[in-house]
């Protein structure tokens, strides 16, 4: 038999998963800012949110059925994706604007996308040239 979670306990995990979602979108737009020159771990986030890390990864997971890498990384995606978008900027001034050393931003982002920035680029610049 499995044991019925209480409201309350219900309500506040998914508060803490709020809470995490807008402290990473908060960190996100500090660090296109400026204001943050490194990117948080999740001990980070943690620490700002007064929970431990383990609570904190094991309440997404349990909320979200993802971790909170999951979160962080798809934002940081977005993100990138949008400043490709825009050709006066360098994939090298995108990957240092987004705390990234050039390679492992190609890595990174070739992992979640399957493709290179300078090929997922070249993507929209003849797909935008079909419409």
């Amino acid at each position: 038999m499995v044991a019925k979670v209480p409201k309350k306990i219900f309500a506040r995990q998914h508060e803490i998963t709020a809470d995490f979602l807008k402290v990473v979108d908060q960190h996100l737009a500090d660090i296109l800012n400026e204001k943050i020159l490194d990117m948080y771990e999740i001990r980070d986030i943690a620490n700002i949110m007064h929970i431990h890390p383990t609570h904190l990864s094991n309440t997404i997971k349990l909320t979200t059925g993802k971790s909170p890498c999951f979160f962080f990384e798809e934002k940081i995606m977005n993100i990138a994706k949008t400043m490709l978008q825009d050709t006066s900027i360098s994939i090298t001034q995108i990957a240092t604007r987004l705390t990234f050393d050039p390679s492992n931003f190609t890595k990174f982002f070739k992992r979640f996308e399957g493709t290179t920035p300078r090929q997922y680029r070249e993507e929209l610049f003849i797909s935008s040239l079909a419409h």
